[in-house]
């Protein structure tokens, strides 16, 4: 029998002579009256080795973390939500058969714990247990370092384990939620309404992606999960509602890496009579603030690299990034025949159909992309990758949008909307019939968008941001997956999961 076999053997034998005592070892009836968290400020006034005046019993539940035994007494640690308690236990305090149930007690149990605070003689805040009860036994072991997971992908597969014994992976999670509290604060003080559009959609739309498909029986029709949520946000515009938010799980059938899952969360919102550069300074308020909040600065280090947040931040068109960061000569960038002729000296590979539009961005993307590392708005995006954008009034080949990159990623991507249902068709067309084999293009355009927009949508400016990849930036995460609770990974190989036997006490009684 291997090591981990025995030990399972053993935690089931425990738990099979705790049932033979009488214990409930999953128990619904133990209310914890206190936390760690309110406990710990009553003992910023005791001397070591001395008790809490007036004999106040305090009731804890939480798991316990380690355990150090001396025969007729113990201390171990209790961790619930808000953090840990060290525990004391004494034979003559809680009597011997309590003491007997607390012998059988493993690291990783849950239970419940009554009694009175005092401090150690080396000053560490204690409860003196006087009942003691078990709510839930644990079978199987926490890893031998309990302080932290080391091994990548059992964090993200058992994230359940991961949040046992890892601090900084609850620390993300707080710091997560947080700043999606955040976001919404901003946005509701803004005068920004928040909406919930559909998640299953007949005509998939709103980005370039191949969408996930099922079907639906009772109306024998097809629907997509949704790639993004920006047609029927556009469409509560034309309703009447000028500023529209929504934070959302979208969904792209694509592979996945340290900046893509293939189910993530996305804040749009859309606010009328504004244009992409309102949204800019909105941005730029909207992420340095809340940096500020969470992390208590605007300077911060992203994987060993300085990030700079404060405002103001650097603002440049596609083709200035080409030439300032990319290296690319002015000249060069006005004739099609050498941006096609760098494109192929680069080995970046086009579809026939693409023009100077589409080679321009690859090339940013491949010479420009990761080297923006501080804060950088890049604007003036070619109409060719850019269908739902509107068109510069000055310069039709070129949209009014922006993409913010920071540490070499996307965080946001926004424009002023298209609003000229005429244009929009024409468009929709266009990438319809350039489609090719590209499945991330949908073959069908959404109609019913279009009608709206010939009731009339105001003027208009959008936009998407990132919300695990903004939590990356913030929390200092490496990838995605860091960040995200559950994320898809491949299937578990055969061995990888080990099924054992339910104990005695466990088991159902068979017919």
């Amino acid at each position: 029998m291997n090591k981990d076999n025995q030990i399972l053997t053993q935690r089931r034998e425990k738990a099979d002579a705790l049932a033979a005592m009488g214990v409930n070892l999953y128990s619904n009836s133990f209310k914890p009256t206190n936390s760690v968290k309110e406990l710990q400020p009553k003992g910023e006034g005791l001397e070591p080795e001395t008790a809490e005046p007036g004999n106040v019993s305090y009731s804890l539940a939480g798991r316990v973390m380690s355990m150090r035994k001396f025969g007729k007494a113990a201390f171990c640690h209790l961790a619930d939500a808000s953090g840990q308690m060290q525990i004391y236990l004494q034979r003559d305090t809680l009597g011997e058969d309590q003491f007997n149930v607390f012998k059988k007690w493993d690291i990783g149990d849950i239970v419940g714990v009554e009694g009175t605070l005092f401090k150690t003689k080396t000053g560490e805040l204690s409860v003196l247990a006087a009942k003691i009860t078990m709510i839930s036994k644990s079978l199987r072991p926490l890893p031998e370092k309990w302080h932290g997971l080391t091994d990548v992908e059992t964090r993200y597969r058992q994230r359940y384990v991961d949040l046992i014994v890892t601090p900084e992976s609850r620390d993300i999670f707080r710091k997560r939620v947080e700043i999606i509290r955040l976001v919404r604060e901003y946005l509701n003080d803004q005068n920004f309404m928040e909406v919930e559009t559909p998640m299953m959609q007949p005509v998939p739309g709103g980005a370039t992606a191949k969408p996930f498909k099922t079907h639906h029986k009772a109306l024998d029709m097809d629907l997509y999960l949704r790639i993004a949520p920006e047609l029927y946000l556009k469409r509560l515009l034309v309703g009447g509602f000028d500023r529209v938010f929504e934070i959302n799980r979208n969904f792209r059938n694509e592979g996945l890496s340290t900046r893509h899952n293939p189910e993530f969360t996305m804040l749009e919102f859309y606010q009328a009579y504004a244009t992409y550069h309102d949204l800019m300074d909105l941005t730029e308020d909207l992420i340095s603030s809340i940096c500020q909040k969470v992390n208590g600065t605007m300077q911060i280090v992203y994987q060993g690299a300085e990030v700079n947040l404060a405002p103001p931040w650097r603002r440049l068109t596609m083709d200035e990034a080409l030439v300032q960061i990319g290296g690319v000569e002015a000249s060069l960038l006005a004739d099609e025949e050498q941006v096609f002729a760098l494109v192929r000296q680069k080995g970046i590979k086009l579809e026939e159909q693409a023009g100077i539009g589409k080679a321009k961005t690859e090339l940013f993307e491949l010479l420009v992309e990761e080297k923006l590392i501080d804060p950088t708005f890049i604007t003036s995006y070619p109409t060719e990758v850019s269908p739902l954008a509107r068109r510069n009034e000055q310069d039709p080949t070129v949209t009014d949008r922006f993409e913010l990159f920071i540490t070499g990623r996307e965080i946001a991507n926004a424009f002023s909307e298209l609003n000229d249902p005429v244009d929009q068709l024409q468009r929709f067309e266009k990438q319809i019939n350039e489609r090719g084999e590209d499945e991330e293009v949908h073959p069908v355009l959404d109609a019913d968008y279009v009608r709206a927009l010939e009731y009339g949508m105001p003027s208009a400016a959008g936009e998407g941001i990132g919300i695990d990849r903004l939590v990356m930036l913030l929390t200092d995460a490496p990838s995605i997956r860091d960040v995200i609770l559950f994320p898809h990974l491949k299937p578990e190989t055969r061995g990888q999961v080990k099924g054992q036997a339910a104990p005695a006490c466990c088991r159902k009684t068979e017919a």
